[in-house]
């Protein structure tokens, strides 16, 4: 009988030791209502990198929303297509927030002065979108270089969600 009731002691504490662990490890931010609809926002920063400071750099923010399907394409299993026919000149935005920013490089080289330039207005940009509650969650950075000479493209992309009002 006290072995029975030692074993059922060691179990409640078992049972309420892992509750109180779990909850310490669960927070209020980690639980999200499952009806919660998010709507996002992408900020994209184009950095040229071309000697000689003839590239072109900016920050695309605030576009215009764009219905996908109008330039989707479903593929069917017996082959045939279900194609939109809108060209590319009839679902191009026209329609967005353009900030320019400054080159890596100008006639003297390249230009630490731009690139801290270009981090300020960046920051200014990130903390204006916080300061309207969207939540930053991802960064995407890549590089292109269309040649073998010193020139190439730098692209961030900021992806942004909000609880949709």
């Amino acid at each position: 009988m006290k072995t029975q009731i030692k074993g059922i002691g060691i179990g409640i504490f078992t049972v309420v030791g892992f509750t109180v662990l779990l909850m310490g490890f669960t927070s209020q931010e980690n639980i999200k209502n499952s009806n919660d609809v998010y709507e996002f926002e992408i900020v994209s920063v184009v950095e040229s990198l071309i000697p000689g400071g003839s590239g072109r750099s900016r920050m695309i923010s605030k576009t215009q929303n764009v219905d996908y399907l109008q330039s989707t394409t479903v593929r069917l299993n017996d082959g045939k297509k279900l194609k939109k026919d809108k060209s590319r000149s009839e679902i191009r935005t026209k329609t967005f927030e353009e900030t320019k920013i400054l080159n890596f490089y100008n006639i003297g080289g390249i230009r630490f002065e731009n690139i801290a330039t270009n981090d300020g207005i960046v920051k200014s940009k990130l903390n204006e979108m916080s300061e309207q509650g969207w939540e930053l969650i991802n960064i995407a950075a890549g590089v292109e270089s269309a040649d073998e000479v010193s020139t190439a493209i730098f692209i961030t992309r900021y992806y942004f969600k909000r609880i949709k009002p």
